[in-house]
């Protein structure tokens, strides 16, 4: 009876431990109004986005494994990059080559899906993980109910990525990057709910978008990798908007050698006006703004 307790007693705390180690902090949105409202402007707002998912812990760019590894830290909204196989697969990759994130060689593109799978992904040092490539339809699956994904704008066309979109109905957790006012009447004429990552980086780009007649409700704003005098052009003016602007620290600030230094920028791009940094390093991120 003693030996009976004593299993049972071990396996309920083995189970407490399992999920207190899965536990992930995550955004759930059920509505795509209520997760417009969540990215509306606020002062205090600080967001986290990982760039490619994450590169820490030796983790592979563009994966589950490596999104799910962030949110066992803090709650993240993730770019990633979606590419097309031979056979018209949409799978996440940064490159349109394979050598640098898996251990194949050659063009994606004259892959199919099927020989994808026997690949690896390798981490940001160029070791091979346990890992595969996922497909997007995979990754859109795994963030409902955990995360937003951004999709940037690779080599699958925009009819496509509409349709993966409608097809989930994932208008809650599934934003498109967009680098011009085409590109977002196009979303908006497909769907009025998709959500936009709008790159407006220049004072000529912000006329043609105030031109267009495009709602400002449904999007965050991407204005450029570092803090400088004229973004507070910018920022004030979306401010006004309701709309939150963010900055990535993916080619400037995260190229810096120490975590002090990246630590005190990551501070600094908050404090100058962003609401939403992201960064290859996202869970480095989340602790320095702690």
């Amino acid at each position: 009876m003693n030996k009976q307790f004593l299993f049972l007693t071990l396996f309920v705390a083995f189970s407490i431990f399992q999920v207190s180690a899965q536990k992930l902090h995550v955004l759930n949105f059920s509505t795509v109004q209520e997760m417009m409202q969540y990215f509306k402007y606020e002062k205090s707002k600080k967001i986290i986005s990982g760039h490619r998912g994450t590169i820490e812990n030796g983790l592979p760019e563009n994966s589950i494994v490596g999104m799910e590894e962030v949110l066992k830290h803090t709650t993240a909204i993730f770019e990633i990059d979606p590419r097309l196989t031979k056979d018209g697969v949409a799978v996440m990759l940064h490159d349109a080559t394979l050598e640098r994130t898996t251990t194949g060689s050659g063009k994606l593109s004259d892959y199919t899906w099927q020989e994808l799978k026997e690949l690896k992904l390798k981490d940001s040092q160029g070791n091979i993980t346990a890992y595969s490539i996922n497909t997007l339809d995979e990754m859109i699956e795994w963030a409902k109910g955990k995360t937003v994904l951004n999709l940037d704008k690779k080599d699958l066309p925009m009819e496509m990525t509409a349709e993966i979109i409608r097809k989930h109905n994932a208008y809650r957790w599934v934003w498109v990057t967009v680098h011009n006012v085409e590109q977002a009447r196009f979303y908006l004429d497909k769907n009025p709910d998709q959500y936009l990552s709008m790159h407006i980086k220049t004072q000529e780009a912000l006329d043609d978008f105030i031109s267009s007649g495009l709602p400002f409700d449904r999007m965050i704003v991407y204005i450029g990798p570092e803090i400088k005098p004229a973004n507070q052009r910018m920022y004030n003016f979306f401010k006004e908007k309701g709309v939150m602007c963010m900055i990535s620290a993916a080619p400037t600030y995260d190229k810096l050698l120490t975590k002090e230094e990246r630590r005190k920028k990551y501070r600094m791009v908050f404090d100058d006006g962003a609401n939403i940094l992201e960064s290859d390093f996202p869970i480095e991120v989340s602790k320095a703004i702690k």
